[in-house]
């Protein structure tokens, strides 16, 4: 685990410490009937770590410029929406509308020939502002006076906004596709408050399709193949 996803997951264990905390001092059960509500509409702020999986292409040896090319990862911020549809007292189904800035995505190539500023190394930085519509479905514990567990899983369809596939032909790009299609699975805690459901959650998401638009002709481009999309979440979701 890198070390950034590793910051992530002690500070998702520690807030759900904290909030165990403070939960276990309410002994007055909050707002009992909550599950027996058909649907239920909230809001989540996020935090998310991505990167780009490659697959190098076939014609990756016989390249005489590019010795080596690593993918890079950096975190952004998604704001989002939520509705919940109670489907029976274990399982929900539940959509999540977000816009995510930031995120962006770079790789490191090593030149066999220094560049125009005589480096032997070059970095190649991919913009990114997605617009995600995941679908879940959650599968919730019993609940424990003021707390539960739940799990979730589900597809989520991405529209990358920051798009250059129909970009012209230059030598420092590399074109990513527009539109992507994942699956995603993860775990959060509900914590139920007297006017609010407060919970911290993290996921992990995996695109299935290739999002790289290969044109052999672009330097960057031709010794990749497949690119696909990774995401670790992180969220603070509020919910009526």
């Amino acid at each position: 685990m890198q070390k950034e996803p590793r910051k992530l997951f002690f500070l998702f264990i520690s807030l759900c410490f904290i909030c165990a905390t403070a939960q276990s001092q309410y002994r007055e059960l909050n707002r009992p009937n909550h599950d027996d509500w058909p649907y239920y509409f909230g809001m989540s702020i996020s935090y998310n770590h991505s990167y780009l999986h490659p697959s190098k292409h076939p014609t990756f040896l016989e390249n005489d410029s590019v010795l080596a090319v690593e993918p890079g990862s950096s975190g952004g911020l998604a704001l989002g929406l939520l509705a919940t549809l109670q489907l029976s007292p274990r399982f929900s189904l539940r959509s999540n509308p977000q816009l995510i800035i930031g995120g962006a995505k770079y790789f490191t190539y090593d030149l066999k020939y220094p560049n125009f500023d005589g480096h032997y190394v070059e970095t190649k930085t991919l913009p990114s502002t997605i617009v995600s519509f995941p679908l879940q479905v959650k599968f919730n514990s019993d609940r424990i006076g003021n707390f539960r567990t739940y799990l979730l899983s589900g597809v989520k369809y991405d529209i990358d906004l920051a798009s250059n596939s129909t970009a012209r032909n230059a030598e420092d790009l590399v074109k990513l596709r527009r539109s992507d299609f994942g699956v995603e699975a993860g775990i959060g805690f509900n914590f139920f408050f007297p006017f609010v459901t407060f919970s911290p959650e993290i996921k992990f998401s995996t695109g299935l399709s290739n999002i790289h638009s290969r044109d052999p002709n672009l330097k960057y481009s031709n010794v990749l193949d497949r690119l696909q999309s990774r995401m670790i979440v992180f969220s603070i979701i509020l919910e009526d």
